[in-house]
C-alpha cells in the first residue's frame, strides 16, 4: 500500500496546490457556463415568444369592438392542449366590460401582467398562471384602422406567455451534465497533475537513491544522467563528498604522523627506565607501555584507513560477531 504523502513534503504540495487551483477553475467554469447556457435558453425563449406574438398579431382580423377573428391562421398545438404552459390572450381597450379572448391552453384563467419594463414597443413582464405556473409574458398593444369613417381606431392588448418552468428544466439538465462531466475532467485531472508530480521528481529520488549506495559502499559518488534543474545540485554533491574524503585522509595522516612522532620519544623513554630500578621507574615504565600500544593501534587503523576510501567502505559485521561469539563464551565461562 503507497503511503500518503507528508503534509510538510514537496509531493503534497504541488499536488495539492494543483488540485486547489483545479477545482477553483472548474467551479468558476462551471458557473460561467452555467450562467451562459440560461442566458442562451432565455433569450431562445424570449424570441420565440416574439414570434409567436408577431404570428397572433398577423392571423388577427377585427369582427367586433370587442372581439378578433383569427381565422385558423394561428394554428400551434402548444396553444391548444390546455395548461400546457404557452399561452395567448386578446384584451379590448377601453372596454372594461369585455372579457378577454383566451388561447385553448389557458382554459378560463386570465393573464395579469407584472412589473411590465419597456423594450421598444413590447412590454416584458411576467404573471402568475394556471396551476401555479410562473409565466413570462410579451404584451403589446395594436391599434386596428377603423371600420368605417369617423369611427375610432379598434386598440387590443395582445399577450402571449411561456411557462419559464421549461427553462428551469433546461437548466437543471444542462448543470447536471456540466457536473458530471466537469466531476469527471477534475478526477482526470488530480490524476494527470498526480502523475506528472510523481514523474517530475523521480530525478530527486534518483539522487537520494545515489547518496544511500554512497553510504552503503556500493558507489563513490553520484553517477547517472540527470535534468538540467537538478545537474547542478549533484555536481555540488559530488564536490563536497570530495571534499569531506580530502579533509579526513589529511586528519587521518596527521594522527598517523603525530603517532610515528611519539613512537621514537616513547622508545628512547623505555629504554631508560629499564636502566633504573625503584617505584618510580616501575611506574614510568607501566606507562610508557600503555601509550606504546595505543600509538601502535592507532597507527594501525591508520594504515587500515589508508588503504580504504574514506567514504563508500564498508565492513561486514556479521562474520566478526560470529567469531566474537564464539569465542568470548570460552574465555569468560563464567
Amino acid at each position: 500500500m503507497t503511503a500518503l504523502p507528508k503534509t510538510n513534503s514537496l509531493t503534497f504540495r504541488l499536488i495539492a496546490g494543483a488540485a486547489v487551483w483545479s477545482v477553483l477553475g472548474l467551479l468558476v467554469g462551471g458557473f460561467i457556463l452555467s450562467g451562459v447556457f440560461r442566458t442562451a435558453v432565455q433569450e431562445s425563449f424570449d424570441s420565440r415568444l416574439t414570434f409567436d406574438l408577431e404570428g397572433l398579431v398577423a392571423a388577427a382580423q377585427v369582427e367586433t369592438p370587442d372581439r378578433v377573428a383569427l381565422a385558423g391562421r394561428f394554428a400551434d398545438p402548444r396553444y391548444e392542449r390546455i395548461f400546457s404552459g404557452w399561452y395567448w390572450q386578446i384584451l379590448p381597450e377601453g372596454l372594461p366590460a369585455a372579457l378577454p379572448q383566451r388561447s385553448r391552453s389557458l382554459w378560463d384563467f386570465t393573464l395579469v401582467p407584472q412589473n411590465l419594463t419597456l423594450d421598444n414597443t413590447m412590454f416584458w413582464g411576467f404573471a402568475d398562471g394556471p396551476d401555479n405556473q410562473r409565466v413570462r409574458v410579451l404584451s403589446r398593444q395594436i391599434s386596428f384602422p377603423a371600420p368605417s369613417p369617423g369611427d375610432d381606431p379598434r386598440i387590443f392588448q395582445f399577450v402571449v406567455g411561456g411557462d419559464i418552468g421549461e427553462i428551469e428544466a433546461n437548466v437543471a439538465i444542462f448543470n447536471r451534465s456540466l457536473i458530471w462531466s466537469f466531476a469527471a475532467l477534475g478526477l482526470g485531472l488530480i490524476a494527470a497533475i498526480l502523475i506528472q508530480v510523481r514523474v517530475g521528481l523521480v530525478p530527486l529520488r534518483r539522487v537520494s537513491e545515489a547518496l544511500a549506495r554512497i553510504r552503503e559502499g556500493r558507489a563513490r559518488n553520484s553517477e547517472g544522467d540527470f535534468p538540467a534543474e537538478i545537474e547542478p545540485l549533484v555536481t555540488e554533491l559530488n564536490s563536497l563528498i570530495a571534499h569531506s574524503a580530502e579533509v579526513v585522509g589529511r586528519a587521518r595522516t596527521h594522527v598517523a604522523n603525530l603517532a610515528h612522532f611519539l613512537k621514537t620519544p616513547l622508545t628512547v623513554i623505555a629504554n631508560e627506565v629499564a636502566n633504573e630500578k625503584g617505584p618510580l621507574a616501575d611506574s614510568v615504565g607501566r606507562q610508557v607501555t600503555v601509550m606504546r600500544r595505543q600509538v601502535d593501534h592507532y597507527l594501525a587503523r591508520a594504515r587500515a584507513a589508508g588503504a580504504l576510501d574514506v567514504l563508500g567502505s564498508r565492513t561486514e559485521v556479521a562474520p566478526v560477531l560470529s567469531d566474537l561469539a564464539r569465542i568470548l563464551p570460552r574465555m569468560h565461562p563464567d
